[in-house]
């Protein structure tokens, strides 16, 4: 019960309460704590010890501005997940991440690369039914071209987390 409180998302926001980022729980209090950052809205969640309870931020504001570079992301399967928004590519159904696979769009048996535009979210189901064909050939169409991660797509995902958050709402422009 306590590492799934640990691992609810905070907003991150800059000095100058942009949004950059989304992490765990414990990292957002582990930056509180340090003095790196402040909490800007408290959950209703907290850690307890033997002589303290400390509640857990859900949206924390570093205290000094980060020049953000160009955002890149690592190519990694929880990061494909999330840019296709945990939902199969080919029967657009929304799926826990470990009901999920990746799939080639071009199957590797033809030399399809492992690269942002060639992976996708998909079941298991899908994935099967696909087997080492392309969509074209297994009669199935995407439901997005599969694009890098890009700074838009991590804006988006901050607004899509933050509708299911009260608290981020006014730090998420919309």
């Amino acid at each position: 019960m306590v590492t799934e409180r640990l691992q609810k998302p905070v907003l991150v926001l800059n000095a100058s309460y942009e949004p950059i980022n989304i992490c765990a729980a414990r990292r957002a209090l582990v930056l509180v704590l340090k003095g790196v950052a402040s909490a800007e809205e408290i959950s209703l969640n907290a850690v307890h010890s033997a002589r303290s309870a400390v509640t857990l931020p859900s949206v924390i504001r570093l205290l000094e501005y980060r020049r953000i570079p160009r955002q890149t992301r690592a190519l990694s399967r929880k990061n494909i997940l999330m840019r296709d928004r945990y939902t199969c590519q080919y029967c657009h159904k929304t799926l826990p991440s470990g009901e999920l696979t990746l799939d080639h769009v071009i199957p590797r048996s033809r030399a399809g690369e492992s690269a942002w535009e060639n992976l996708v979210a998909c079941c298991h189901h899908c994935n099967n039914r696909k087997g080492c064909r392309t969509p074209e050939e297994a009669g199935m169409k995407l439901l997005r071209q599969p694009r890098p991660f890009s700074l838009h797509t991590s804006r988006h995902l901050m607004r899509m987390l933050g509708k299911g958050e009260a608290q981020w709402r006014k730090y998420l422009f919309y």
